[in-house]
């Protein structure tokens, strides 16, 4: 079970009587898996035919914000995506508005790498694309030269880390 993608439904019958039921499930496991969770969950409530639950806390969705009604489907499939890409999912999705399918068209059609600063990519992207002679190449500015293809609107990074730039093609 992952400890770090989770979410915490609670018995909303229960709750609405003062009292705590509730269950931690491993938002990565598979829906049929989660499901069985909180019927299992319903049935030892202290509150007799209870039905309706609520999720009332999470971890490890980075800035991503859970509702207290979101489909298990929803939550299943942006903890995956945050498993798969720990450190970089969630910044990627806030900088695309929460819109999963867009944070990974992202990764797959956009995504240029990792890099230890903008000026690194700026000066592999120029070495890579032009034969620069050596006595010129102390004259760039590679710094300047990333910072106006993000302001341009070419590019947008999202750093993850000191030292640790990932940087996308905006088009």
């Amino acid at each position: 079970m992952s400890d770090d993608i989770r979410i915490y439904v609670a018995d909303l019958a229960a709750y609405n009587n003062g009292k705590l039921h509730g269950v931690w499930i491993d938002a990565t496991t598979d829906l049929d898996t989660l499901w069985k969770a909180v019927h299992a969950m319903l049935k030892t409530s202290p509150e007799p035919d209870a039905e309706e639950w609520g999720i009332h806390d999470y971890e490890g969705f980075g800035g991503y914000r859970l509702s207290e009604y979101e489909s298990f489907e929803r939550v299943h499939d942006i903890a995956e995506y945050l498993e798969e890409y720990p450190d970089l999912g969630p910044e990627l999705l806030d900088h695309t508005g929460d819109d999963l399918e867009e944070a990974r068209r992202a990764l797959e059609d956009n995504y240029a790498g990792q890099y230890t600063s903008l000026a690194d990519y700026a000066e592999e992207l120029t070495s890579s694309t032009t034969e620069i002679p050596e006595i010129l190449a102390y004259y760039i500015d590679y710094e300047r030269l990333g910072r106006d293809m993000e302001l341009s609107g070419d590019i947008y990074t999202i750093e993850t880390a000191h030292d640790e730039v990932h940087v996308f093609w905006s088009h």
